[in-house]
């Protein structure tokens, strides 16, 4: 538990923060121009800045780009408080209420034993709280993979969820037949319909495989681009554009890269 001296400190940073953001809201034309819908597509781009910094593991980076996220937070706070909506008290009181809530098992009697439990009680306390559907918190914006994991996990929740893993196997070659078929009758609508369902299908494989399947993809095309970069390099050093280098040549250099790396 923070220390009061701690707790203090944490109270007179964000009030210099907040002192800050008020001074600039007032006096600096960039920031007084700011709307909530302005804001929007720069925090997007600050999350993304955190993520890349969290797979580097770069703890400075981590650091500033929270900093960057908390002044955002704060920003829309702000706006909200001007239009004499919210404070960010209130968002504060907020989220510290719903955590309470729905963790009956740590704030009162349930006994909730395994985390599996917790989720399905999360996801049953959320409809108690006025949800229409399981699926209502998948914000609409998230980029469609993630998305589907997350429909997936939820969906699981109530059990709506495969057995086993051979199941989900089964129905990932069924949908790759399906495709097949697709693409032998040459319907671009049937295709591209079966070919979501084929990555929907491999996203739950891979989350019955205990893998997260946008880290994974994240980590192979961090890979191709290391490997095709290496294969440049290559080029570059023989005097040579890759346009002009056959198919046999850069397959070569790439099984390179392959070694050194294994290396």
């Amino acid at each position: 538990m923070p220390s009061i001296t701690t707790l203090s400190n944490y109270a007179n940073s964000l009030e210099r923060l907040i002192t800050i953001l008020n001074e600039l809201r007032e006096k600096c034309p960039w920031d007084k121009k700011q709307t909530l819908q302005s804001l929007r597509p720069q925090s997007i781009e600050e999350l993304y800045e955190l993520t890349d910094a969290i797979d580097q593991q770069n703890w400075n980076a981590i650091k500033e780009e929270l900093g960057d996220v908390l002044l955002h937070l704060l920003f829309y706070a702000k706006i909200a408080t001007e239009e004499n909506q919210f404070t960010f008290g209130d968002v504060i009181q907020n989220v510290c209420d719903k955590l309470v809530f729905r963790h009956p098992h740590i704030y009162s009697n349930l006994q909730l034993e395994h985390e599996d439990a917790v989720k399905k009680n999360w996801e049953q306390l959320k409809l108690k709280e006025g949800k229409a559907s399981v699926l209502e918190g998948v914000p609409k914006g998230l980029p469609a993979l993630i998305k589907a994991l997350r429909i997936q996990e939820k969906a699981k929740q109530v059990g709506f969820e495969w057995e086993n893993i051979n199941q989900v196997k089964a129905k990932v070659l069924e949908e790759f037949r399906e495709l097949e078929e697709a693409l032998e009758h040459k319907s671009q609508g049937a295709v591209e319909e079966e070919m979501g369902d084929l990555f929907f299908a491999l996203i739950n494989y891979a989350r019955f495989a205990k893998v997260d399947p946008e880290k994974a993809l994240e980590s192979c095309n961090q890979k191709f681009i290391r490997r095709f970069q290496y294969l440049e390099q290559k080029a570059k050093s023989l005097n040579k554009s890759l346009e002009s280098m056959s198919l046999l040549e850069m397959d070569d250099y790439w099984e390179q890269a392959k070694e050194l790396e294994k290396k």
